[in-house]
């Protein structure tokens, strides 16, 4: 069998893309995860950390020489050349990395997940065949994100301003699953999209 096809999961943040993700896994399918990615290619001792403290200063280090992905994320956000510096250096490693963990061994589906919250953002769709987007209003968004991450109103509504808006986001989907409706109906979703999917990506 050949290389599965790549689909690409996204959403804005507070979309419950993870949650969506999981499902998919416990239907079997493989999914790689952007955002662990990318936590993977800043751990100790890699080159990208090196490059990034040496370009924002060790105050964006934790004591126990991590990235502080808070401290960073202020910065970026406050900035946007830096925002653009960083981007240019993470997107291409972080790719690279993507590609090499979208082809598992021994797997026996025809399609494999590319979950990002940036993939209509960057070049990482060029790595996906479609794009199935995960929608909730944007009030959904703003509550699950604070509560989840105690961030305040502005810096999520910030965040979301920096996101692709919406609807464009809508326009660009070739599949959507409605993630503001009772677990049991987004499962109902999933199922149904990975029957549809096993069949296309056969064919």
């Amino acid at each position: 069998m050949g290389n599965p096809a790549v689909i690409g999961l996204t959403g804005g943040i507070g979309s419950g893309k993870s949650t969506v993700a999981k499902m998919f896994g416990a239907l079997g399918v493989h999914w790689v995860d952007a955002d662990i990615v990318a936590r993977e290619v800043v751990e100790p001792g890699t080159p990208a950390l090196e490059q990034i403290a040496k370009h924002f200063g060790d105050e964006i280090l934790q004591a126990d020489g991590r990235l502080d992905r808070a401290a960073l994320r202020t910065i970026v956000f406050r900035d946007p050349n830096e925002r653009e510096w960083l981007e240019a250096l993470l997107h291409p490693t972080i790719r690279d990395e993507l590609a090499r963990q979208l082809q598992p061994d021994n797997y026996e589906l025809p399609y494999v997940l590319l979950v990002s919250p940036l993939l209509l953002e960057t070049d990482q769709h060029t790595l996906a065949k479609q794009a199935i987007v995960v929608d909730v209003p944007e009030e959904t968004q703003i509550e699950r994100t604070m509560s989840r991450d105690s961030n305040d109103r502005d810096q999520v509504e910030r965040i979301i301003a920096a996101q692709m808006p919406r609807e464009h986001r809508l326009a660009r989907a070739d599949y959507i699953i409605h993630n503001d409706r009772p677990l049991a109906e987004v499962e109902q979703q999933v199922q149904e999209l990975h029957r549809q999917l096993l069949d296309s990506c056969r064919g």
